[in-house]
């Protein structure tokens, strides 16, 4: 056995694709409306991102934090602009674990409160964060995470005392099914946090880089995080995550409180420079597709298998009676690439560049697949 058995893989083999067809070992073409798992939100082999990649895979590709980096500060100042220092990883779990360190040393306190069916990576304090017994189990747990209801203010509130240091929250719950915050929630939960002194930190490793139609899906609530963190669409599939906080708590993670050899490499961050600016000219005309995606889906509420259609940009969830991994599979038989999630959730995460006439393809197919259940 070659590998460790802890994937479940469909029996078929990617060798290339273009924005959102990915093509196979037999020159099958599929429609993507996973992105890789929210990761090529620019389009796969983007031709941009490529040619930054091979530019700079001409001269360096890795430099250790030991010397200057000029790429860094370039994406720090377009991820954060002047209000954030920026800390870089290799993935979203790491940037969650830098960001837990940091709110921890910055606060002097140990507990951070997250939520139920929250996802936020499987490495150790990650792991830890996420509110869902499946990824616990058969592993001890560190102490210090206490997990409050999702959407319920009093459920926060019945966690609070003088040790917590901040409240860790992903916007729209991506893993946990595609469940947004409600308004109204992020509202108080921000006020409650800001009166007791406690950190806001938001998990934007899925919902950031545009997925939600804008930059970070904390726009949507008008607040400003006091940590936040991003990976998967950051550099369109080359592996990077980013921890921002706001300067003033930037002195509390010092020299020699946390490091990585490959973090911010000159090859991520030349990807994912261009990948922000990509983004920066798409964003403005991405409402209008993310109209017709929802207006699309708004059929769907009238199948008999489906019992909810909910998330936020491009990013929607369709509750199912029927198992969801059946579904999954067959779409793929039917050369269509969509995830699950949650309990029995289709998860659609189309990269923000297909096409409008091959989005609308592609639901329609499901649409009809859906119907005949």
């Amino acid at each position: 056995m070659p590998l460790f058995p802890n994937y479940h893989r469909a029996p078929v083999t990617f060798v290339s694709a273009k924005n959102a067809t990915w093509f196979d070992d037999q020159n099958q073409a599929y429609s993507d409306l996973s992105s890789g798992i929210g990761v090529y939100n620019v389009g796969a082999n983007n031709p941009k991102v490529v040619a930054a990649l091979t530019k700079q895979a001409e001269k360096i590709w890795h430099v250790p934090n030991l010397y200057l980096n000029p790429l860094q500060e370039q994406v720090a100042e377009k991820l954060g602009g002047d209000s954030y220092t920026a800390y870089f990883a290799n993935s979203g779990a790491e940037s969650n674990e830098a960001a837990i360190k940091l709110a921890r040393l910055a606060t002097g306190k140990s507990t951070i409160i997250s939520f139920s069916n929250s996802f936020h990576g499987r490495t150790y304090a990650a792991m830890a964060a996420t509110g869902q017994d499946s990824i616990h189990a058969g592993l001890p747990m560190l102490a210090g995470f206490e997990y409050a209801v999702f959407n319920d203010i009093n459920s926060v509130k019945t966690l609070l005392t003088d040790d917590i240091a901040a409240i860790m929250l992903e916007l729209v719950q991506g893993e946990g099914g595609v469940i947004p915050a409600e308004p109204e929630f992020v509202k108080a939960l921000v006020k409650l946090a800001h009166d007791n002194n406690i950190l806001i930190l938001i998990d934007e490793v899925q919902t950031g880089m545009g997925r939600t139609g804008t930059k970070f899906a904390f726009e949507h609530y008008n607040f400003e995080p006091d940590i936040f963190t991003s990976a998967k669409g950051l550099a369109n599939g080359i592996p990077v995550g980013a921890m921002l906080a706001k300067n003033v708590l930037a002195p509390a993670l010092a020299y020699g409180t946390h490091g990585s050899t490959f973090g911010g490499n000159p090859l991520v961050m030349a990807s994912a420079n261009v990948t922000l600016d990509v983004l920066d000219n798409l964003l403005p005309e991405l409402q209008t597709k993310i109209t017709i995606l929802w207006q699309k889906l708004a059929e769907f509420n009238h199948l008999n298998v489906v019992t909810d259609v909910r998330g936020l940009g491009m990013m929607a969830g369709i509750a199912l009676t029927i198992p969801v991994n059946e579904v999954v599979s067959d779409l793929l038989n039917e050369q269509i690439i969509v995830l699950s999630a949650g309990q029995n959730t289709l998860r659609l995460l189309p990269p923000l560049t297909i096409p409008t006439e091959q989005l609308l393809e592609s639901l329609d197919k499901i649409k009809k697949y859906l119907s005949e259940k």
